[in-house]
């Protein structure tokens, strides 16, 4: 049985991101692909819980795609976060909905890869700075994997976009076929690093 990915997609500028335009624009066409994208849906930011909810409860795989906003996330996936993962629903005694469904990260950033570092101009690495994501799936028992990360952005030409988005392809088709082994994984901080060793 192929694995149900939900990507729930927020880029307030997603017009101007020639990046996340090439990852778009390269998920497969499959019928257990499902692309949400939030500032589309809910440009207002009133955001359908219940509606939010069932999708979930659809997918096996869950993916928040979005650039890195000031080390975090960009404003509608945080009230996302804080609207649809309900107490007694996502967490809590009771709530044991997200149980084992999987959670990942596809984030870009202009910043180089070395930059993300305790000697380099961001401080952090990325796994540190999205920690606040990975306890949220630990809090709704989920499973988070590390992020797919996409770095230098604002110095790439389209050739490296496509290149991005041509990879970010075969991920899905990955993740859709044949999933993750977990105690692999976790040793690596990057998805994209565990993934070369899957395809080289």
């Amino acid at each position: 049985m192929p694995n149900k990915i939900l990507i729930i997609f927020a880029h307030p500028l997603f017009e101007k991101s020639n990046a996340h335009a090439a990852l778009v624009r390269h998920i497969p066409g499959s019928p257990n692909i499902t692309f949400h994208d939030l500032y589309q849906e809910y440009p207002e930011f009133d955001i359908d819980m219940k509606r939010e909810q069932e999708l979930l409860l659809l997918h096996d795989i869950i993916i928040w795609q979005h650039p890195m906003y000031w080390y975090s996330c960009p404003p509608l996936l945080k009230q996302w976060i804080d609207i649809v993962l309900e107490h007694g629903w996502a967490y809590g005694r009771e709530g044991k909905a997200l149980k084992d469904k999987i959670l990942m990260q596809v984030i870009t950033t202009g910043g180089r890869r070395e930059n993300y570092s305790p000697t380099g101009r961001d401080r952090f690495t990325i796994m540190q700075l999205l920690e606040p994501f990975n306890q949220t799936a630990k809090v709704c028992n989920m499973t988070y994997i590390p992020p797919y990360v996409v770095h230098g952005t604002h110095s790439m030409d389209m050739a490296g976009y496509e290149k991005c988005g041509s990879e970010y392809r075969a991920v899905l088709e990955y993740l859709e076929n044949k999933g993750v082994n977990l105690s692999e994984i976790s040793k690596y901080p990057y998805f994209n690093d565990w993934f070369q060793t899957k395809i080289s």
